[in-house]
């Protein structure tokens, strides 16, 4: 008898471990999924920010696109705006577009003229890209960035930048 009587109560208290176990386990990797959640939400923000067009005091660019998603061999509309109150002045006439792959490859910056482009507060230029990269052949679905860099007055350069994502 009193060998059942320690094996059941070796049963219930193994069980009561694993029970207690099992929840804080639990409790660790809600914890983790919560925090790791969080991490990948701010890495999302900086990546793809929703808020293209904002108006400033001061030396700032905007570029602004109809939309985050496009489909291959579809043409993109690129607008340059002048989001700030100092003129921006560029190099050539191109207005400093560079777009590339998200690890920095230059993928495509139109032939332009090296002339100086100025916009004044609120000016903007669209320029437009059709997919093609600077080697003749059709950009392939993925993640681009699309930046514009120049400087303003005081010698400063302003430089901004979107994503946009090419989908079959």
């Amino acid at each position: 008898m009193e060998n059942q009587t320690y094996f059941s109560k070796g049963i219930k208290h193994t069980k009561f471990i694993f029970k207690e176990l099992l929840a804080k386990s639990l409790i660790i990797f809600i914890c983790v999924g919560i925090i790791a959640g969080f991490a990948f939400g701010i890495y999302v923000i900086d990546f793809k920010t929703t808020t293209q067009l904002v108006f400033v005091e001061g030396s700032s660019l905007s570029i602004v696109t109809e939309k985050f998603n496009f489909k291959q061999n579809e043409s993109i509309q690129i607008r340059i705006i002048n989001s700030g109150t100092n003129e921006i002045i560029f190099s050539d006439s191109s207005y400093g577009l560079k777009i590339t792959g998200l690890s920095g490859i230059l993928i495509y910056s139109p032939i332009s003229m090296q002339v100086i482009s100025t916009l004044y507060s609120g000016d903007e230029v669209t320029l437009s890209w059709d997919q093609i990269k600077n080697d003749g052949n059709t950009a392939l679905e993925g993640v681009y960035k699309i930046s514009s860099k120049g400087i303003d007055k005081d010698g400063n350069t302003v430089e901004k930048s979107t994503t946009v994502t090419l989908w079959k």
